[in-house]
């Protein structure tokens, strides 16, 4: 275990809807008295991320609670027969992220990042050179809807000189970012990947968001596998069996019940004193 005087991070992967996953873990670790000294996340992360830096308490993480049971497909991506008609025009994106700023900015208690309570850091990656980019200033729903702007999906975000899109592409779980911002302990929450599936996910975006929650989970085993031994860290276990589509908002309440009741038990069993990745981390299915 790390001493009093190392930081320790709370880091928060992407995953689109999985990310309600992640709100049950937050339940869960709140409940249980941990803290952090800083947030890094990225993508859907970000999002809850910036929710749990404003305060880390059991209020804050009731209200992002209520907020998921609440969100439908259409306040994440908001697609209509006009948007449909100009992506088969442009060929660039399928909507505007303006479904994700309206959700920001109608619930974030604070406008610009600097004021968290709990610094906050977002990631997001440089449509030129592929950089990861990370926002600690500024606009909060600007930099999450960067974080989150999965291409094709969404358009690239502007961000002063910068055009950024989803950090998944550079650093979906961003364990090594918040190492250089001096965290010597990590606790990272994975939304996981639908690993019992029968069938492909349907629809180009389901697919698409599929393919990105392997990546996540991947990139994070690759991370952690070659992680150096004086920084600690716990994995928080993702739900497995996991079935569905991260392109899927109507199974968030079972998702947030499920992980924090599973993440509760690993907490009792220790789970926050092992420096292990989980097995459900690595590739595997169930059929």
């Amino acid at each position: 275990m790390p001493s009093g005087t190392d930081k320790v991070a709370l880091v928060l992967a992407g995953g689109g809807s999985f990310g309600a996953v992640q709100v049950g873990m937050l339940k869960a670790l709140v409940a249980a008295g941990v803290t952090a000294d800083f947030v890094v996340g990225s993508s859907v992360g970000a999002i809850n991320g910036a929710y749990y830096a404003a305060a880390g308490t059991m209020e804050t993480v009731a209200r992002l609670d209520a907020l998921w049971r609440g969100i439908t497909r259409n306040d994440v991506f908001p697609v209509s027969w006009r948007s449909m008609l100009g992506f088969a025009a442009r060929r660039d994106f399928l909507s505007a992220s303006h479904g994700i700023r309206n959700l920001i900015e109608r619930n974030l208690p604070y406008r610009d990042l600097e004021e968290a309570p709990i610094p906050i850091h977002i990631i997001a990656t440089d449509l030129f050179s592929g950089d990861a980019v990370v926002i600690s200033k500024g606009n909060a729903a600007e930099a999450i809807a960067a974080s989150s702007a999965i291409p094709v999906a969404f358009a690239p975000v502007r961000v002063g000189e910068r055009f950024l899109i989803d950090g998944a592409v550079t650093s979906n779980t961003p364990v090594g970012v918040a190492i250089s911002l001096g965290a010597r302990r990590l606790i990272v929450l994975p939304t996981g990947f639908a690993c019992n599936l029968r069938a492909p996910p349907q629809g180009a975006v389901a697919n698409g968001l599929h393919a990105l929650t392997l990546l996540i989970a991947r990139q994070l085993v690759r991370e952690l596998d070659t992680m150096p031994a004086e920084i600690d860290y716990a994995i928080v276990p993702s739900l497995c069996p996991l079935v569905g589509s991260p392109y899927d908002f109507t199974r968030t309440g079972a998702l947030i019940d499920d992980a924090e009741k599973s993440t509760r038990a690993w907490i009792e069993a220790g789970g926050l004193f092992e420096r292990v990745i989980p097995n459900q981390m690595r590739p595997h299915r169930h059929h």
